[in-house]
């Protein structure tokens, strides 16, 4: 099965309708994935359909979760997941890539250019230093324990902003360590396709 193929099958099963130019950007961002990977180390994945199942349908899986925002920031975005498959879901979603490793900015600042996306904004440098801009929902992907990612990530909330972890396996102990004034208020379990591992989405938000 080609890359086309499988994108559209997986897109298919995860109820997902795009665009044919959608689809075709997704599969533009593998391709870079691909070609900078062997300089730049974004992936551990050298194979292009891993990658669509890996990391473009997994990144997919936010989609539903960010319906109503108008701002997100995908924190250690690393090759820009889930960052940048959701930006090509969503035009109208204005999205900060955050990085603390200048290569890989580099490699989104390139990525975003190169597909034209005009609702991404990339920033370099440490979660922590971030105080100039404000969101309505703060994601990651396997970014750090869930109680590390709200100490780290709380002030770039909006008033009404709320936290989409994006975990494999359902995190008992990490939820057991939120802190008090935070509550996990949805964590459901992920479908994603051509993908034999679990996956959840964690919701919280301040109390």
């Amino acid at each position: 099965m080609d890359n086309k193929q499988q994108l559209q099958n997986g897109l298919q099963e995860m109820g997902l309708t795009l665009g044919a130019a959608q689809q075709l950007l997704l599969l533009e961002y593998v391709a870079l994935l691909k070609k900078w990977n062997r300089t730049y180390n974004l992936t551990a994945l050298r194979d292009e359909n891993k990658m669509i199942s890996h990391h473009i349908l997994d990144s997919l899986t936010l989609l539903p979760y960010v319906a109503g925002a108008q701002t997100l920031m995908d924190v250690g975005s690393g090759g820009g997941m889930p960052g940048i498959p959701t930006a090509i879901c969503r035009p109208d979603l204005h999205i900060t890539l955050l990085d603390a490793n200048t290569k890989k900015t580099t490699f989104l600042q390139q990525a975003v250019i190169e597909l034209g996306l005009t609702n991404v904004t990339v920033a370099a440098g440490r979660v922590e230093a971030m105080h100039d801009k404000k969101v309505d929902v703060v994601t990651s992907r396997a970014f750090a324990e869930l109680a590390d990612f709200i100490a780290l990530t709380k002030h770039l909330l909006n008033e009404n902003g709320y936290w989409a972890a994006m975990k494999g396996v359902y995190p008992y102990e990490e939820l057991e360590q939120l802190p008090a004034d935070v509550e996990a208020f949805k964590v459901e379990k992920l479908f994603v396709p051509q993908l034999d591992a679990d996956r959840h989405m964690v919701l919280m938000r301040p109390k």
